[in-house]
């Protein structure tokens, strides 16, 4: 506990810690002061990513990359499923999907890209493991795929049928979960050994492995309650700052909600151990369309005002698709230097620009 609270002591990012508690007060003493929250449940997400960031390379050092790029994923992941969950119970559907949607590019661009970047400045040429980056990016290609099934064949065939439609999204759902069940028992089961992280140092700052289980279960449980102010502050500041909401959504929520899982990605990338960056990066965007998207279409049943479909608005389809072929030819080749994080982060920024300047009909 003394090397924990020396580190917050010793890193100015984490004295923003003090957001935390201020953003709690006001969330309880101004409810409409919408814009305010925003901005301080960004400033309260930015430290607590960090403080995650630290618990989870602790972790790491004991599981492998492999296990802690699982554990992170999962962890960071909470924060898009606690905003998804605060939408889908208000009916807000347009906001799930862009966040979905959002997640998913994110992830596999922005995340991955940044990455490559902050590495590669810092190092040559940076290797990693390529069978388990090709594993998650072809998961992530399959759940792309299915999640884009229904909204291109309602698109192409001229579907009316709310109600078949339903029924599709409904069992795409349960297959993809089935799927991503199967997969974490084929990577950290039967086969292992072929997703072994290369040789890397271990750090002396590492935090023992009890201290940062416990600091990951209590930095979860605040960055949900950050998430939820900020979910329910989002949509009235972006419209008072002039954003749509399918780029509050996709950008927006996707970048604050990810901020735990960049924080470790980038730092990891930092330390030449890619293949946690990596991990982390195609490991969340797979999670999110395997297990996130279709958990809250089930859920949907059960806490939103009718069953939420999976079809996408047809400029999500195509932004799905690119992230993830994109990331499949990227991380084919087993490195990565500067200035192909560099590409990577310019697709995304085409992404961003499009959405702000031409955004959906809603």
């Amino acid at each position: 506990m003394t090397q924990l609270l020396g580190k917050i002591r010793s890193t100015p990012l984490l004295w923003l810690l003090v957001f935390v508690p201020v953003v709690l007060f006001t969330e309880h003493a101004r409810p409409e002061a919408h814009v305010a929250l925003f901005l301080l449940s960004v400033l309260a997400i930015v430290p607590l990513a960090a403080m995650l960031s630290l618990a989870t390379e602790s972790v790491a050092e004991k599981t492998g990359d492999a296990a802690g790029g699982l554990i992170n994923a999962t962890l960071g992941n909470l924060t898009e499923l606690v905003i998804a969950l605060t939408a889908l119970a208000a009916g807000q559907y347009a906001l799930v999907k862009a966040s979905i949607a959002g997640a998913i590019v994110t992830n596999a661009l922005f995340m991955l890209g940044a990455s490559f970047l902050l590495g590669g400045l810092r190092h040559h040429v940076q290797d990693f493991n390529r069978v388990g980056a090709r594993f998650q990016a072809s998961m992530l290609f399959i759940a792309t795929v299915a999640l884009l099934v229904p909204s291109a064949v309602a698109t192409a065939d001229h579907v009316a049928d709310p109600v078949a439609l339903q029924h599709l999204s409904l069992m795409l759902a349960v297959l993809l979960i089935g799927g991503y069940v199967l997969g974490l028992f084929f990577s950290l089961g039967t086969h292992k050994e072929a997703f072994a992280s290369s040789e890397h140092e271990a750090h002396g700052d590492a935090m023992p492995i009890g201290i940062a289980l416990v600091t990951l279960a209590v930095i979860t449980v605040l960055v949900a309650m950050v998430s939820h102010i900020f979910v329910a502050s989002v949509e009235v500041a972006g419209a008072a700052l002039g954003l749509s909401p399918a780029f509050v959504g996709f950008i927006v929520v996707s970048l604050v909600g990810g901020a735990a899982e960049f924080a470790s990605a980038f730092s990891a990338a930092r330390k030449n151990r890619l293949d946690l960056s990596v991990s982390i990066a195609l490991g969340s965007a797979a999670q999110i369309a395997l297990f996130v998207g279709p958990l809250l279409v089930l859920l949907s049943y059960v806490i939103g005002p009718m069953p939420m479909g999976l079809d996408f608005w047809p400029g999500a389809i195509v932004m799905m698709l690119i992230a993830a072929l994109s990331a499949a030819m990227l991380t084919n080749g087993g490195h990565s230097t500067w200035f192909l994080g560099v590409l990577v982060l310019m697709v995304y920024a085409i992404f961003g620009l499009t959405l702000y300047v031409l955004p959906p009909a809603q």
